[in-house]
């Protein structure tokens, strides 16, 4: 493993092989549900051309909301559709092929989309120490 390209097929071979793993894991009825999730992603016309999970997931691929070391749209679409099973199987390859887990501060599209965990502490408002500290000091009469 001395040369880089071979990482990357490997991972790409990875990958194919996760997508086929979910897909066969969402049924026509689990596709709606993941599409609902997406709407306000995915426009209905194109929406409703999207038959089967491989369109969907080709459908994300061309939009840039999935690759082989970007998966946090599809695991935040698996969380809110409550699909706990999908989404353990893409944390399992972020965390095994992408050696990318939830603790690395990685500056990849990975943690710049944050998981909703670490959405929460983005979001949070400063608390009034903060807001004091950030505050300049009072000027001298």
């Amino acid at each position: 493993m001395s040369h880089s390209g071979g990482k990357w097929t490997h991972t790409m071979a990875e990958y194919s092989s996760l997508l086929s793993d979910l897909s066969d894991n969402i049924t026509n009825e689990d596709l709606e549900q993941l599409k609902s999730a997406c709407k306000e992603d995915i426009p209905e016309d194109q929406s409703n051309d999207i038959t089967s999970s491989k369109e969907w997931f080709s459908y994300l691929e061309k939009n840039d909301k999935l690759a082989q070391d970007n998966l946090s749209y599809i695991e935040h679409i698996f969380e809110i559709s409550r699909r706990p099973d999908l989404l353990t199987r893409v944390i399992e390859y972020r965390t095994i092929v992408l050696k990318i887990s939830e603790d690395d501060e990685i500056d990849t599209k990975l943690t710049r989309i944050p998981s909703a965990k670490k959405y929460k502490d983005i979001i949070r408002q400063p608390s009034e120490d903060e807001i004091i500290k950030l505050a300049p000091p009072p000027k001298k009469v």
